[in-house]
């Protein structure tokens, strides 16, 4: 082979060699990297209300669970789907609010605190009916009277179908421990009324008289704590009355089944 020839074939070698690389570094990889976005939706927030049905013809709540933000107008919601079986098994509950075939609309009326319900179609509510409406809307700080066809009432429009004891917490079958906090309302003699708190195997864990704010025809209010202990949690009840004045049997009796926690 000639010098020559030599020299021209490196150099084409060398040239080679610099047009590889020069065409690795053109051509770039391209990488794609996929996301996925989830969107997750917020699990509405519930809780606790108190829906009033009747119970030996006179108000009586219950627990129901509904929707944080509109909890006044979930609980009309569910006075409207009435008692379950169980309750009315148990407790004896009924209703008074016809079946729910039309729609209820709820609004407050500005500043006024006013509940206002409009059935569609319209029909007429008896006074039982309307009290189970007015118990079960007033018992939100933000509402202090209840519009029902273009007329307002209070819980004091209702007297006659409140029990002389209508105790509001705790509900019927709600789980406790100790101490149980009673709170309600009470319309007897010197504003006094006995309490017993019954265990499990149905013995007394706790007895005392209580007094509410007021009484001898004039509603009070009435909180009070109830310690106890019990070997094991089960099914008790809070049971409340009134000694009669004229013989001392017990009268105006309540009864609230509770499931005693240790």
């Amino acid at each position: 082979m000639s010098a020559v020839r030599a020299a021209s074939l490196a150099i084409g070698v060398l040239f080679a060699l610099l047009a590889a690389g020069c065409g690795g570094a053109n051509e770039a990889t391209s990488t794609t990297t996929s996301t996925s976005t989830t969107t997750t939706t917020p699990t509405p927030t519930k809780t606790t209300v108190r829906v009033y049905f009747l119970r030996n013809g006179q108000v009586w709540p219950v627990a129901r669970r509904a929707s944080a933000t509109a909890a006044d107008a979930g609980a009309l919601g569910e006075l409207d789907l009435g008692p379950t079986p169980a309750e009315k098994e148990t407790l004896g509950l009924s209703t008074s609010v016809p079946v729910p075939k039309h729609a209820v609309n709820f609004e407050l009326a500005g500043t006024r605190r006013v509940g206002v319900v409009r059935y569609q179609p319209s029909f007429p509510l008896g006074k039982l009916a309307k009290a189970q409406v007015v118990y079960t809307l007033t018992q939100f700080p933000t509402i202090k009277a209840v519009e029902i066809d273009g007329k307002r009432y209070t819980r004091t429009d209702f007297e006659d179908q409140t029990p002389p004891i209508l105790v509001e917490s705790p509900l019927s079958g709600e789980k406790v421990s100790s101490p149980i906090r009673v709170t309600g309302t009470a319309n007897t003699f010197e504003a006094t009324f006995q309490r017993e708190l019954h265990g499990p195997r149905g013995n007394i864990l706790s007895k005392h008289f209580e007094m509410a704010t007021s009484g001898s025809g004039t509603r009070g209010t009435f909180a009070f704590e109830i310690p106890f202990k019990v070997l094991r949690g089960g099914t008790g009840k809070l049971v409340l009355y009134e000694d009669s004045a004229e013989d001392g049997s017990r009268i105006h009796v309540q009864e609230i089944p509770l499931e005693l926690r240790r």
